[in-house]
């Protein structure tokens, strides 16, 4: 979505960090279901193994999400969560 910014990804073995900038003409709401649509969309296509995980409603992400406006705070968690994390298992993708 123009204006739209990821700031900071952190991709872990199972779930995902993410820090966006969205323009205020946009809800979040909005934007975080058009990325996961289309991530998810694209995961199913690039790993078929997934269709048959998910294969009552193709439902890849988890329904939720978090939001906040300090954003110092955030970039500490995410970072820290990113520290804490990195001595799982990693995919190859």
């Amino acid at each position: 979505m123009p204006g739209t910014k990821l700031v900071k990804i952190n991709i872990i073995i199972d779930h995902v960090h993410m820090i966006a900038v969205v323009p205020p003409k946009y809800a979040v709401c909005d934007v975080v279901g058009r990325i996961k649509g289309r991530t998810a969309s694209m995961l199913l296509k690039k790993f078929e193994w997934l269709s048959r995980v998910y294969w009552k409603e193709k439902v890849v992400w988890s329904p939720g999400y978090s939001v906040g406006v300090n954003e110092a705070i955030i970039l500490r968690y995410v970072e820290y969560q990113q520290q804490q994390d990195s001595g799982q298992a990693k995919l190859d993708f």
